[in-house]
């Protein structure tokens, strides 16, 4: 699976984390320095799997619940319109 920012949406680092703007419709997300950090990675194509271990090994969080997190924020991500998440054919 393959994570990108859909074609109207800029993100910008901040030094609190990163913020997406959605040109087309002239709204923004403020994205946490986790929330930052797991799109960062997703759009650079880390697996979820590996992601959730990395964020285990770094945050007080378990791999399980790491998982679960990625998950929700890519989901709300994507419902907002902001990624696309498009499988490997």
């Amino acid at each position: 699976m393959t994570v990108t920012l859909c074609r109207d949406v800029t993100a910008c680092d901040t030094e609190d984390g990163m913020v997406l703007l959605d040109i087309r419709r002239g709204r923004y997300w403020q994205l946490n320095t986790t929330g930052a950090l797991i799109l960062r990675a997703l759009l650079r194509g880390v697996d979820h799997p590996r992601l959730a271990g990395q964020l285990a090994g770094t945050r007080p969080v378990t791999a399980e619940q790491a998982a679960r997190d990625i998950r929700d924020l890519l989901d709300r991500l994507t419902r907002a319109r902001l990624v696309e998440e498009r499988t490997a054919a």
